[in-house]
């Protein structure tokens, strides 16, 4: 074999080991990258886990500690020390945590060291669950234009609560304060929480509906704290519009009684007056009542300054109740032979939930024979229904309620 044969097959031996010498280091290389990879990997799964076992540890030593006590800061001091009375009774002089960032003050609560009784840190002011459950999240989908045969009741609501709301700047120049608040009274049924509605869904401000009754409690003064605190809700809340269903509940005309009970609904409406008319101004926060006996509301809630505007909400006459009954039937299938006028002329006395369960009741009486429209014949019997079979009721008497009247 010659010599140049055998440096040709040499130099094909080197190249081929010199090409699986590369094919190996790059293996090696992808290798070492997916081991460098996986170790990263493993080094973030491992902060990960010594984080959250940081942060399990430093729950589990935040359950161990002990309870704290509420205080009440009674006194300031001058070297950073307080006297607050304990929830258990007796008064303590303390010091105060270098940590606490907000002033203490008189009167605020604190949470204190069970065993120095130094105050720890401030405590927000205590609100009663019952007063936030009054904020109405969601407007009613009651329009203005769904109240029918309150046309003029609508104009001087919207003028009083949803005008000063909307647009201040007329007042400003006129020169005049904007009415603070509405009552609405009248016989049962004819609209007066529907026009509260329509204000709620008219209007951009917070709503805070709460019925009379609510505001009676059992023990001594806590009935007064609610109405405190609803005011003082409406006020972070403002601009809002506070409505009291039933105001009657509360706002009976005071008489010398000896029921212990009597004299605490008595200092719920004194608690009321002072917040309607008190020495703290309301800003932008209007009130609504609506109450079936404003014969029996005391003299101190008709003055001027609390409720700026009596509206009486009467039962509707016959236009009126044509136009209610426009209302409640818009979206019923009605035969051609209806006639709404007839079924007005015939329902004579009947406030707009009468009307509203007339229109309804006809609409059953479909229903029950499986019918896809409504006749005539169907509201004489559901007028027959609602309005002849019922007892007689009692004809009220709902004054014309003025000023003057009960001044």
């Amino acid at each position: 074999m010659s010599d140049s044969r055998v440096g040709a097959d040499f130099s094909r031996y080197l190249l081929d080991r010199m090409r699986q010498l590369e094919e190996r280091n790059l293996t090696l290389r992808e290798q070492k990258d997916r081991a460098e990879g996986e170790k990263r990997i493993i080094e973030n799964q491992k902060l990960k886990f010594e984080r959250e076992v940081r942060k399990l540890r430093s729950e589990l030593e935040r359950l161990k500690t002990g309870p704290l006590v509420v205080g009440t800061v009674q006194d300031v001091l001058d070297d950073d020390r307080v006297v607050v009375k304990s929830s258990t009774g007796p008064r303590f002089v303390v010091n105060v945590s270098q940590l606490i960032e907000e002033d203490i003050k008189p009167g605020i609560r604190v949470a204190l060291n069970q065993q120095s009784f130094a105050v720890m840190f401030a405590l927000p002011t205590s609100q009663d669950p019952a007063v936030f459950g009054m904020e109405i999240e969601e407007a009613p989908c009651i329009e203005f234009d769904q109240i029918g045969g309150l046309e003029s009741q609508i104009s001087e609501i919207r003028e009083t609560v949803e005008l000063p709301l909307k647009r201040p700047d007329l007042f400003e120049k006129v020169g005049i304060e904007p009415p603070k608040g509405v009552l609405l009274y009248g016989p049962p049924g004819t609209g007066k929480t529907l026009l509260a509605k329509a204000v709620a869904h008219s209007t951009e401000a917070s709503f805070l509906r709460v019925v009379g009754s609510e505001l009676v409690q059992k023990y001594i003064g806590e009935g007064a704290r609610l109405v405190r605190e609803l005011f003082e809700l409406a006020q972070k809340r403002s601009p809002a519009i506070i409505f009291i269903d039933e105001l009657d509940a509360i706002g009976s005309r005071r008489i010398d009684s000896a029921t212990s009970g009597d004299r605490e609904v008595q200092r719920t409406l004194m608690q009321l007056l002072a917040e309607m008319d008190g020495f703290d101004p309301r800003g932008e926060v209007k009130l609504i009542a609506a109450t079936n006996r404003a014969d029996m509301l005391d003299q101190a809630l008709l003055r001027p300054g609390r409720f700026d505007r009596l509206i009486y909400v009467p039962l509707p006459d016959r236009v009126g109740r044509e136009a209610v009954l426009g209302i409640h039937t818009r979206c019923m299938n009605l035969h051609e032979d209806v006639d709404l006028r007839r079924v007005a002329d015939a329902s004579e006395g009947a406030s707009g939930a009468d009307l509203k369960a007339i229109a309804t009741e006809a609409g059953m009486f479909a229903v029950r024979e499986e019918r896809d429209m409504v006749y005539h014949q169907d509201f004489e019997h559901a007028r027959a229904k609602i309005m002849d079979s019922q007892p007689e009721r009692e004809q009220e008497n709902f004054p014309d309620v003025s000023f003057g009247q009960y001044a």
